[in-house]
């Protein structure tokens, strides 16, 4: 499997934004320069582990959570995912989250066979 340093790049932006960060300022955490920060969200350029690491740590991520969706298991990256989405959730909105993603297992596992599901 090849890394697909588009989806790593969304994440790392995702990641940023969700903790208010400018591009200037995870440079400034990371090491890195900011057109380097750039790059690396639009999947312009490959970065190196060390970029990987202190741009993971300057987010307070794993790199894992960067790289789940290049990595074959990565369920715990995915989960705590699920888990960081639902904790700010009131009762009435995790109640319907929970029937949302119950249909939507279910439909997955009817109509699609698995290893496709696992190869996308």
């Amino acid at each position: 499997m090849e890394l697909d340093y588009t989806a790593i790049g969304v994440r790392i932006r995702r990641y940023r934004k969700e903790r208010g960060l400018t591009q200037q300022a995870l440079a400034e955490l990371s090491n890195q320069e900011p057109s380097n920060i750039s790059h690396i969200e639009r999947g312009a350029t490959k970065l190196s582990l060390p970029t990987l690491i202190s741009i993971a740590n300057a987010l307070g991520v794993t790199a894992d959570d960067i790289l789940c969706d290049s990595v074959s298991n990565a369920s715990a990256s995915y989960e705590r995912e699920v888990t960081g989405l639902l904790a700010d959730c009131s009762h009435c909105e995790l109640k319907i989250i929970t029937g949302t993603m119950r249909a939507l297992k279910e439909n997955l596992r009817k109509n699609f066979d698995q290893r496709n599901i696992m190869n996308h």
